[in-house]
């Protein structure tokens, strides 16, 4: 029972973290997003991918750090895994975005609060599982 509640407490922990990462990655994400879209004139699902990824890759960056402490030595291969699983994140994203603003003509920003949301689930425990798992 004490085991089972240790691996809650430490998987609660790295969910906090990982969120907080995401949180750092928010403003990266809508910053850029906003940045490309607004400023530079480029079609907003194209700004809304390089938000995105933009801030996937400083996310790996802190989660390999700070998040799940990963040791592994092929960092290329581990964030190539991150990199595939935010970019399914970006498809899970986008739908949803588009979803909201084409369908149901909700506001741009709120509905990306809302994708951010969904692909944050998918991004964490796919990470979880897979690029930052104990036995690679």
């Amino acid at each position: 029972m004490l085991y089972i509640q240790l691996v809650y407490e430490n998987l609660f922990i790295k969910f906090v973290k990982f969120g907080l990462v995401g949180f750092s990655g928010l403003f990266v994400d809508f910053g850029l997003t906003y940045l490309f879209k607004e400023w530079i004139g480029i079609q907003k699902y194209i700004a809304n991918a390089i938000g995105f990824m933009t801030a996937a890759s400083s996310n790996y960056i802190l989660n390999r750090i700070w998040t799940f402490q990963s040791e592994n030595p092929n960092i290329a291969f581990e964030y190539t895994e991150f990199i595939i699983i935010s970019t399914i994140g970006l498809a899970i994203n986008t739908f949803i975005l588009w979803l909201l603003v084409s369908r149901w003509n909700m506001n741009f920003y709120l509905s990306k609060v809302f994708a951010i949301a969904v692909a944050t689930l998918w991004n964490f425990f796919a990470n979880l599982l897979v690029t930052f798992a104990p036995i690679h």
